[in-house]
């Protein structure tokens, strides 16, 4: 298996003949918004180019200190503020499993300002946080796999784009979820068990992709690599791209969604809806779009850069300007439209490519291809999979 960093993004000065620089434009501004100017047109802005990743193994970092093992008491910083309580506990231990966060709040042990929180609820500065004594799970001894858990092990190894000592990237299978929850038998955070090393760590989840999202998933192998990662992705230094198949073709071809999202749940579903700004939960999302290539004018094939990073933002944005993701099963919201004969009813949405910092210095650059339904929808449509991507010289803000 090849493992190596791949290059930078492509600098804007360095596009392949004939390829269009970025001209986006806003598709949407914030709805508190109102009346004045139109904004300025976002300039053209070559990405940072990232240097390429070498491996420092005589450098000496120090390790994150150890679980608290006595109760304490924190005050929720400004970095913090809006934080969900169990991302909150992952970002300030990361050696806690999923399954352990979900149990001591469900316990009551966790108080937020003296009161009972739910791993759902959000956080605000300056609020105290009671915090339990934490442990990290018991280690398995090594040598003892099950058969299940050497298929477990090998699924994952197949899943890898890219592995060192910190870091993994996996190619996250559509249909495959990330975390447990109900009616999920299968998840990529209980297969990690399987790679527990000889200290008791566990890799660690750094970010999640939805269900039925596959591609580039981040895992960080110590708990230095997952403090140094999460870190980047709440100060945004993580770049995202994902593909997806529209209905339609989006005009401009080119632009920007910016619209409060908040929550809204019912006994059967819960689905971000667009709100505004004040509205309760709500929180501003901003993505740019790109079209790459379209189809008889009834498809397009979109790239897509999140600047912020909130549930289901890609595909409750995309309904939000009316170019639902085919295969959308909550955002769908197209009438009398019918599938093209020979594409799946699946979500058609690929986290294809991914650039964080490396925590030990020069940066992680994966791409993962296009999963198998999307590439017979790619193939049928006529679409080349290897055109210029015009979403990498999309603004960062």
């Amino acid at each position: 298996m090849s493992r190596r960093v791949k290059k930078p993004l492509r600098p804007a000065g360095d596009r392949p003949k004939g390829a269009r620089p970025y001209r986006g434009s806003q598709a949407e501004r914030p709805p508190h918004r109102t009346g004045g100017k139109a904004p300025p047109r976002h300039p053209v802005a070559a990405p940072r180019a990232p240097k390429p990743f070498v491996a420092e193994p005589e450098k000496v970092v120090v390790e994150p200190p150890p679980l608290p093992t006595k109760v304490q008491t924190v005050v929720v910083t400004a970095d913090e503020n809006n934080m969900r309580v169990d991302r909150f506990l992952e970002a300030r231990f990361p050696g806690l499993s999923f399954s352990h966060i979900q149990r001591i709040v469900r316990k009551g042990e966790l108080r937020v300002n003296g009161k009972r929180a739910d791993s759902k609820d959000r956080i605000e500065e300056g609020q105290s946080i009671r915090i339990p004594p934490l442990k990290l799970d018991t280690p398995k001894a090594a040598g003892q796999l099950s058969e299940a858990g050497a298929k477990t092990l090998q699924a994952l190894k197949d899943m890898i784009l890219f592995e060192d000592a910190d870091v993994m990237v996996l190619n996250k299978p559509a249909g495959l979820a990330v975390q447990g929850g109900s009616g999920i038998t299968r998840n990529v955070d209980d297969m990690l068990e399987v790679m527990r090393d000889a200290k008791g760590q566990k890799p660690r989840l750094v970010h999640r992709l939805d269900k039925e999202t596959a591609g580039c998933l981040l895992i960080a192998k110590t708990r230095f690599a997952a403090t140094a990662m999460t870190g980047s992705f709440r100060h945004r230094s993580a770049r995202k791209i994902y593909w997806a198949l529209v209905a339609g073709v989006p005009k401009p071809k080119q632009g920007r969604i910016s619209t409060y999202l908040a929550k809204e749940e019912s006994e059967d579903d819960t689905i971000m809806r667009i709100a505004k700004h004040g509205d309760e939960g709500a929180s501003h999302a901003v993505t740019y779009y790109a079209v790459v290539e379209t189809s008889a004018q009834k498809l397009a094939w979109v790239s897509l850069k999140p600047v912020t990073g909130r549930t289901h933002q890609l595909r409750a944005h995309m309904a939000h300007i009316d170019h639902a993701i085919i295969g959308d099963p909550k955002y769908f919201n197209k009438e009398n439209w019918d599938l093209p004969g020979g594409l799946q009813n699946r979500l058609h949405l690929l986290a294809r490519r991914i650039v964080i910092p490396h925590p030990r210095g020069g940066f992680i650059d994966a791409s993962a291809p296009l999963p198998p339904h999307m590439l017979q929808s790619w193939n049928l449509l006529g679409l080349e999979a290897d055109r210029f991507d015009p979403i990498e010289n999309a603004p960062e803000e």
